[in-house]
């Protein structure tokens, strides 16, 4: 996901995405803590996608 895509979002879809991503990232720990983990790198992918949301829900708040 890149940032241009992100802030191109309405407040809606921002909400849901990072609901969607928290969701994604309690069930890659929960692989992780079982040994089931497939794809260790996606947990900093959304880390990273996490943190993009925030700062433009953020941006957008002190914007009006």
């Amino acid at each position: 996901m890149k940032i241009e895509d992100v802030r191109g979002f309405t407040p809606d879809q921002l909400a849901d995405g990072l609901a969607n991503l928290k969701k994604e990232q309690f069930n890659l720990r929960f692989q992780a803590a079982t040994g089931q983990m497939e794809k260790s790198h996606r947990v900093g992918e959304i880390r990273k996608d996490i943190a993009r949301i925030k700062t433009v829900m953020r941006q957008k708040k002190a914007q009006g």
